[in-house]
């Protein structure tokens, strides 16, 4: 621990120099072959027992999860899941509307604050954690360490979020360590501006509350809501609206951070002598690293200069050659350029391999359109992480998406599966939570989406937790199966040398062109060493007998030879058992929205 501090104490010193060159991303040991199978916690949800669910409830009413809710229980239960990774969101301290005055923590200004419980990318203070997260506020950072230390106990590795483009409007640290300026602290405020200032600024203007902003509700039962925010004069705001008065859809209660960039006059770059935000904000990434977390999800990472990400995340990893960087980036045109330039292990797919298998679940794509994804892609696909669930995205259970768990088995297949890269899935996302309810700020959000802004509890979820036992006791039968298939399915796709390292080739086009197959099934195979998989799926609302056919120099690769029969068992449901015939073909039935990985032997 002390060589890691002063090695980040020389970094913070001498490491200065910006570079641009290009170079691939290596992995830091044999673990990282394995494949990274994350699960997403929203920290204050996680833990909560309250079931009120009060629209606008307080903390007090609707209760709040706590990091000492996460125990040895809970953690063990998350492993059994296959999982490898906990992504702890919402850990650094953010505004809120409860009132920790008395702990000396200032009262944030209701008219920007979305939600009681506040957004979680709204950070108030880099250098702290969230009160609502501690039993004893005072310990809070002491109660955070604690879970790092029983998650790493428990062999998992701990990711937290890094919101790099934008603050709380009223950011101000009083945790920061002796020397730290604040962000803004030293700007010239007089120009909309300068390289040197951490903020964009509207000289003259008054920032003002976006018109018809309620953040209570009907209720005025906040000693700061009175319509005004004191800020002049008035900053950017966080998705780069450079107006006095945001709207409401806008990130008005976040002020973006200048790195350098002058936005407003074709985006020219002033990164010599670089920028003071950079400069703080590796001193943020060195100081979380010095808490043994084990990587970053980078929030919104494409809206901050990729030139600012290839000068810090090597001077990051030279601390722990083995943190990992997840970026948050919805322009597949710049996806190389963030693995090769910005130097990230790993990158969001969403606007594709998301997109598209959401749109096959509710009958509205094909699979047609998977192996383009795949060919675009072609020398990072391992570097993409994949998912159905997250925080922003609506459930699947939910109305709004499937309103059935079950119908998105063949999409978690291919999620789980189709890369090397790591997947992702969302708590409460294994048995069937739907999100349903109004918890408040919710009504100008994304309905269908478990609540980043209130306070509240998450019913299916709850019935797992059961009270803290994390047993599934209060699960009915179809959750407990449910659950059972995402342990299945993500325990094989963690262990699979096939699925974490071997090759890929997908077998969609070859046998829609033959007319085997319609465009609501998809297939593939992965093999490494002895280990050779194919993998099968149906969008059908029906049952489907399929028929694929490996193509001869395809099969060669794998070993396969034309004219050999051989044996192909299901390693997800092991109940199915079928063979790959003298032609390279197979046939089996699937169930509607079923999916089937093949073991060939």
């Amino acid at each position: 621990m002390f060589r890691n501090y002063l090695l980040a104490i020389f970094f913070l010193i001498t490491a200065c120099t910006r570079t641009t060159e290009k170079i691939p991303n290596v992995p830091a040991s044999a673990e990282s072959r394995k494949k990274m199978v994350i699960y997403q916690v929203m920290t204050r949800l996680f833990g909560n027992k309250v079931s009120v669910n009060k629209t606008y409830g307080t903390l007090q009413e609707n209760g709040v999860g706590k990091f000492a809710d996460i125990n040895e229980a809970a953690l063990k239960g998350i492993k059994a899941l296959g999982v490898t990774h906990i992504w702890y969101t919402g850990v650094i301290e953010h505004a809120l509307l409860t009132d920790y005055t008395a702990y000396g923590i200032p009262l944030d200004d209701a008219d920007v604050v979305k939600g009681r419980a506040g957004s979680p990318y709204s950070i108030k203070d880099y250098y702290d954690v969230n009160p609502d997260l501690a039993v004893n506020v005072p310990e809070r950072m002491k109660e955070f360490e604690e879970l790092v230390e029983r998650t790493h106990a428990q062999g998992l590795k701990v990711i937290i979020d890094f919101v790099p483009n934008h603050v709380a409007r009223g950011y101000k640290s009083d945790a920061k360590p002796r020397g730290v300026r604040d962000f803004g602290e030293d700007d010239d405020k007089t120009v909309a501006f300068k390289p040197s200032n951490n903020f964009y600024y509207l000289p003259g203007e008054r920032f003002q509350v976006p018109a018809g902003y309620v953040p209570l509700g009907a209720g005025n039962d906040f000693p700061t809501k009175d319509g005004v925010f004191d800020e002049f004069p008035a900053k950017a705001t966080g998705n780069d609206k450079f107006v006095a008065q945001p709207s409401i859809y806008d990130w008005f209660e976040a002020a973006k951070l200048n790195y350098g960039v002058d936005i407003q006059n074709g985006g020219k770059t002033y990164f010599d002598p670089l920028p003071d935000t950079w400069l703080k904000m590796r001193h943020i990434l060195l100081y979380w690293a010095g808490k043994k977390v084990d990587g970053f999800r980078c929030d919104i990472a494409e809206m901050v200069p990729v030139e600012f990400w290839n000068w810090v995340i090597p001077q990051v990893k030279a601390v722990n050659n083995d943190l990992i960087f997840i970026a948050e980036i919805y322009n597949p045109a710049r996806y190389h350029n963030f693995i090769e330039t910005g130097r990230f292990d790993f990158l969001y797919d969403k606007v594709q391999l998301y997109d598209t298998l959401r749109k096959l679940v509710n009958g509205k794509s094909t699979t047609a359109a998977i192996p383009g994804i795949q060919k675009s892609l072609a020398g990072i696909n391992a570097n993409m992480l994949h998912f159905l669930e997250n925080h922003d995205e609506q459930r699947i259970a939910s109305k709004y998406f499937a309103g059935d768990p079950w119908k998105a088995v063949p999409a978690m297949v291919i999620s789980a599966t189709i890369d090397s890269g790591p997947v992702m899935i969302y708590f409460g996302q294994e048995v069937g939570e739907p999100a349903e309810g109004d918890p408040g700020h919710q009504t100008i959000e994304q309905p269908g989406t478990t609540t980043k802004m209130d306070y509240w509890g998450v019913p299916e979820h709850q019935k797992w937790m059961n009270n803290g036992l994390f047993d599934g006791g209060l699960l009915s039968d179809d959750q407990k199966q449910l659950r059972q298939f995402y342990a299945g399915l993500l325990t094989f796709a963690g262990q699979s040398h096939a699925v974490s390292y071997g090759k890929y080739a997908d077998l969609t086009e070859y046998n829609l062109e033959r007319k085997q197959i319609d465009d609501d099934i998809h297939a593939f195979v992965r093999w490494e060493g002895d280990e050779r998989l194919l993998i099968v799926s149906s969008f059908r609302p029906r049952p489907a007998d399929v028929t694929i056919s490996i193509p001869e120099e395809i099969a060669g690769e794998m070993g396969l030879k034309k004219g050999q029969a051989y044996v192909a068992r299901d390693v997800l449901w092991q109940e199915v058992e079928t063979g790959i015939d003298e032609n390279l073909t197979l046939r089996a039935r699937l169930n509607s929205y079923g999916a089937l990985i093949f073991k060939i032997k």
